[in-house]
């Protein structure tokens, strides 16, 4: 099945690692054995710098911020290097108009800290606890998507100039358009003279508005991870000839 595999493309969060916390030291070894026989790159939501941290600097090149961002690995100084680091402006006033329009409609009016979150990317996030809400608050809020899922489509059409994603814990996240997973991978394989039939993604947020869904309804491979602690389980058939 994983004769032409040329490229494995992964998100971190929830795929190999909980929530912005160090991969584990079993996912990181299982990595190093991919990376002798595979092109590896990480593809996040989040800063190239962050994932790098998070990987515990491992060598390889991460697309952060949906493709937004690139860096690839410097083997002398054994940090990234920044290719690509864009950003797109933000109209913040209507957008907070529209973000405190769904919070009326939906009795989400009642929060800790600040309402909205505007990145230097363009990137917004919709934190509907607020920025300070507690991790305990967080996670019992909506833990399998549902209350947000449940409105999400016309999230998706009251913003219509971003890509939206049922985001975290409690937020909806959002990316300029056409800044997604898939844009971002199908870009990379262009620029690299990859087909997509030999890429392997791998991600565990392929629901809907799950920011690897775009990737999984594609005709890239994918493989599903519901619980990080399985990533070495699930990739054992790449490994096979390692």
């Amino acid at each position: 099945m994983y004769e032409n595999i040329k490229l494995i493309a992964m998100d971190l969060d929830g795929t190999l690692s909980q929530h912005k916390t160090l991969i584990p030291a079993q996912n990181r070894e299982v990595l190093v054995q991919l990376s002798q026989k595979y092109k590896l790159l990480m593809v996040g939501a989040g800063k190239v710098s962050r994932i790098f941290s998070q990987l515990g600097q491992l060598p390889i090149d991460i697309i952060g911020n949906y493709g937004m961002q690139y860096a690839v690995y410097n083997a002398e100084t054994k940090d990234i290097d920044m290719v690509r680091n864009e950003s797109v402006p933000c109209d913040r006033e209507a957008v907070t108009q529209k973000a405190n329009a769904l919070r009326e409609k939906y009795g989400f009016t009642q929060f800790t800290g600040d309402a909205m979150e505007f990145h230097a990317s363009g990137c917004v996030t919709i934190p509907l606890l607020g920025t300070k809400a507690t991790l305990d608050e967080k996670l019992a809020f909506d833990p399998d998507r549902k209350k947000r899922r449940a409105f999400y489509q016309e999230v998706v059409e009251l913003f219509d100039e971003f890509c939206v994603f049922v985001g975290g814990t409690s937020s909806f996240d959002m990316a300029p358009k056409p800044y997604n997973k898939y844009f971002a991978l199908d870009n990379y394989c262009k620029a690299n003279g990859i087909a997509h039939s030999q890429v392997v993604f791998i991600g565990d947020d392929y629901g809907l508005g799950g920011n690897d869904e775009p990737v999984y309804k594609s005709d890239f491979n994918y493989i599903t991870i519901d619980d990080y602690r399985d990533f070495p389980q699930k990739v054992a058939p790449l490994l096979k000839n390692v």
